[in-house]
């Protein structure tokens, strides 16, 4: 099974432009994605740039509306992720607890949907989704 371990850092929200992690935090956290890799879990990962740098294509009308980051009314933002391969719900949320977060982080733990997890007329609705993902045609 495959889990997103998505970070929530608090107050990120509103961080500025450019905002960078401290280096002793992301020593540490090399140090947790190591042990990710070795135990061979680990099939991905990245951090994200603040709210302030992005954008949010939002759609009415079957037309899209372009905002500018920050975004007024979000109270919660990602940071970055993980994605891991793991046998349940369980193992992520163990991997998850062994993470050094600081006080004002969160990890929200979501299984990522098989296309076999799907009734079979979704199914049939998304073939090709399999190849698509791995960038084959």
């Amino acid at each position: 099974m495959r889990f997103m371990m998505l970070v929530i850092p608090k107050g990120y929200e509103n961080a500025a432009a450019g905002t960078m992690p401290d280096a002793k935090a992301v020593e540490k956290m090399m140090k947790y994605n190591e042990e990710l890799q070795k135990a061979g879990v680990l099939l991905a990962l990245d951090g994200l740039h603040p709210p302030s740098m992005g954008a949010r294509v939002s759609f009415s009308g079957g037309r899209p509306t372009v905002t500018d980051g920050p975004f007024i009314e979000t109270k919660e933002v990602l940071g970055g992720y993980w994605m891991i391969r793991v046998d349940s719900k369980e193992e992520a949320i163990a991997w998850a607890s062994r993470c050094p977060m600081a006080d004002n982080e969160i990890i929200e733990i979501r299984q990522v949907q098989e296309l076999a997890d799907f009734p079979p007329d979704v199914q049939k609705a998304a073939e090709g989704f399999s190849a698509m993902r791995q960038g084959q045609s």
